[in-house]
């Protein structure tokens, strides 16, 4: 009886683990099974139509007047009069700055002086000139008669030339001491400053009593700066990449933080042509070029100095396809070249392995069971800040992805199985 026991045992233990090697190999199976199965991603997506496309350029900066005057000193000396406070309206000829003269008076009255002086040795080399003519003759007749020697002849000529000599330097002084005479009377009027232009104070760096520093070669002392705000630009800063599609008499709406409610119509009327740089010598260096964009509307209080924000429109084409611009993504190919040829195969792996230039692709809707995608090559134009224009490789009702922008640049490819879903791209565009 004991053996009977013992081969049911055996019977028992070997059902036990067939069934279990049975159920690791269906769990095995159902893995390998599942990770063949296709997966679905789940995408927004819209429908093409023609749209109107403006292609704009932005850049930031201040308000600043068109004209605008530094009034700096010529000369040095103390403020003793300065009417116009920040602020105030000035006319052209009006007194703006006056600086105590008393030193250049001084020097006035001796170098009036001294042209005088210098006028009256003038008078006394004539006399001089004359007396020395007289004596000539009287020698040269002398002379004639013998009475007198050669050499008494020659030194008479000689005192002749000599005072012809100091009437030209007498004369040369004069008009030496004249000339210093009206430099100083120069320096003097430079002590009255007037207003060349109308305008408005914008700027007052200096009070009465305080000295100022001028000269002659080069700007003294800002006193202050005149303004026209009669007409007003926005300067602003555009990066290097975009410059070139700049023209001038673009149309441009600026935006000043003080008016935040406020778009302010121009035009750009000066280009740059030099180069504004930052940050010279590191990784945050940036290259930008100054516009200018004259402000047309003429019932905005602007100040000099407020900052804004401008978009110049630099293109624009109506009635054109056109998608989002996250719609659009680059794949990139690789090919691997082949070659029995010795030396290339010693060449390095980038010789050897070429990237081509990435393409520009899209994804279109294909409705079917299941519904899939196809990757479509598009030859792009110009865009806004929401869409950009297609020129090549879509039609118009044609449906395609638009999100999100994971799925559009890493999980959809050719024949991707997806699910569409635009409730979600609802929802969140209210909550935004």
């Amino acid at each position: 009886i004991k053996p009977v026991v013992k081969k049911k045992k055996k019977s028992k233990k070997i059902l036990l683990f067939s069934i279990i090697g049975v159920v690791l190999i269906l769990i095995i199976v159902a893995v390998i099974a599942s990770g063949k199965k296709d997966k679905i991603v789940t995408v927004q997506s819209e429908k093409i139509i023609k749209r109107n496309i403006t292609q704009v350029v932005s850049g930031t900066g201040t308000i600043n007047p068109e004209t605008k005057v530094d009034i700096s000193a010529e000369i040095s000396g103390e403020i003793v009069q300065l009417p116009y406070k920040e602020g105030d309206t000035v006319k052209k000829g009006d007194l703006l700055v006056k600086i105590k003269a008393e030193t250049y008076g001084a020097r006035i009255n001796q170098q009036q002086a001294g042209v005088q002086y210098s006028r009256t040795q003038v008078e006394v080399a004539e006399n001089n000139l004359k007396k020395a003519e007289l004596e000539l003759q009287r020698t040269e007749q002398l002379f004639q008669s013998g009475l007198v020697s050669q050499s008494d002849l020659d030194n008479a000529r000689i005192a002749y030339q000599v005072a012809q000599s100091n009437v030209k330097s007498s004369n040369a002084n004069v008009r030496q001491n004249q000339a210093l005479l009206q430099q100083s009377s120069q320096d003097l009027s430079k002590a009255t400053i007037r207003s060349n232009m109308d305008g408005i104070v914008t700027k007052l760096n200096n009070e009465i009593g305080e000295k100022v520093v001028g000269t002659q070669q080069m700007a003294g002392s800002v006193i202050m700066t005149v303004s026209d705000l009669s007409t007003m630009d926005a300067e602003i800063e555009v990066s290097e990449t975009d410059i070139t599609s700049v023209k001038l008499g673009d149309t441009a709406e600026v935006e000043v933080d003080a008016f935040p409610d406020r778009i302010i119509k121009g035009f750009v009327y000066e280009i740059s042509n030099s180069a504004k740089s930052k940050g010279t010598g590191t990784q945050e260096q940036v290259i930008n070029f100054i516009v200018k964009i004259r402000i047309i509307d003429q019932d905005v209080q602007l100040k000099p100095g407020m900052s804004c924000n401008a978009e110049i429109k630099v293109n624009s084409k109506p009635d054109v396809i056109a998608i989002p611009i996250q719609c659009v993504t680059a794949r990139e190919d690789e090919k691997q070249e082949n070659t029995e040829n010795d030396e290339v195969k010693r060449k390095s792996d980038e010789n050897l392995k070429k990237k081509e230039k990435p393409k520009e692709v899209v994804f279109i809707v294909e409705e079917g069971s299941p519904t899939k995608v196809k990757m479509v090559q598009v030859k792009t134009g110009i865009s806004d800040d929401k869409y950009i224009e297609v020129l090549e490789g879509l039609q118009p009702d044609q449906v395609i992805v638009k999100g999100p922008y994971k799925a559009i640049s890493k999980e959809l490819e050719e024949g991707t199985i997806i699910k569409v879903d635009n409730e979600i791209k609802k929802k969140t565009d209210k909550e935004e």
